[in-house]
């Protein structure tokens, strides 16, 4: 534990609901998931989709819907995190970025929401140097979310979320459908958050892109982490990885001329 600033431990995330009339089941989508992120890491979350990892970034943040049970541990810093203290470091220390940049309200200016939760004093030249940080014009926080590009979209949301006392950064997804440009924009952004001494989880099903800038990758499948291993053993024939299913995965690529492809079966 010493030195991460997140540790998950036995994590196992349950819903119930009903079946039929009154009667409920309940369902274990995540299960045993063990995790670990340093200060200036980058840990790549890779799999499927429904394969768990919107829902790990989900309880870390604290925002699984009512019907949602956990079971296991989550340290931040070192200290137990309870729902309490989740909500206490959440938009301070703990930042995240959605899939969606529907997340964004459509009628409101872009700048305005950047302005939100900074004190008001100083929130209008505090949203101009995050415009200036992420790559905005001046001019672009006077446009509404449909007018921008989507690449854009993603860096509003990059200034909406990252601020300057920032020291976890939970993005989900950040980078799905976007010009090639704009990809190695926001892969450039999330590098140099870890170069800054934050830690970063990043959540994707693109392991080419996370493996241009992160450290660790843990493969999720089925609600369960299969294996973590260094950005290293990413390469040739796999053979530096411990399982089958990660070495089946990374064969299974493009590049690696599709050797095995049941791993998606």
């Amino acid at each position: 534990m010493k030195n991460n600033i997140l540790e998950v431990n036995n994590l196992s995330i349950s819903f119930t609901q009903y079946s039929r009339g009154l009667d409920t089941i309940r369902i274990t989508p995540v299960k045993s998931l063990n995790i670990s992120i340093k200060k200036g890491e980058i840990l790549a979350i890779v799999g499927a989709s429904g394969s768990g990892k919107s829902l790990l970034a989900h309880a870390v943040m604290g925002i699984l819907p009512i019907n949602a049970s956990i079971e296991g541990e989550m340290y931040y810093n070192g200290v137990l995190m309870d729902q309490k203290r989740i909500e206490k470091l959440r938009g301070k220390e703990i930042a995240f970025i959605p899939q969606s940049v529907n997340y964004l309200d459509p009628l409101m200016k872009v700048k305005d929401q950047v302005q939100i939760g900074l004190p008001k004093d100083r929130a209008k030249a505090v949203q101009e140097q995050l415009f200036g940080k992420y790559g905005l014009k001046k001019s672009d926080g006077d446009l509404y979310p449909f007018q921008l590009s989507g690449g854009m979209l993603r860096r509003v949301l990059f200034a909406t979320s990252v601020k300057d006392d920032i020291k976890l950064v939970i993005a989900d997804e950040p980078t799905p459908g976007i010009h090639p440009e704009a990809l190695n924009a926001i892969l450039t952004q999330l590098r140099s958050f870890a170069d800054r001494g934050m830690a970063v989880m990043l959540i994707t099903h693109d392991i080419v892109s996370a493996l241009k800038i992160c450290d660790y990758v843990t493969i999720f499948k089925d609600g369960e982490n299969i294996e973590t291993a260094p950005a290293r053993a990413f390469k040739g024939n796999g053979s530096e990885l411990k399982t089958d299913y990660a070495k089946n995965l990374w064969n299974s690529l493009p590049q690696n001329e599709f050797i095995d492809m049941e791993v998606f079966k």
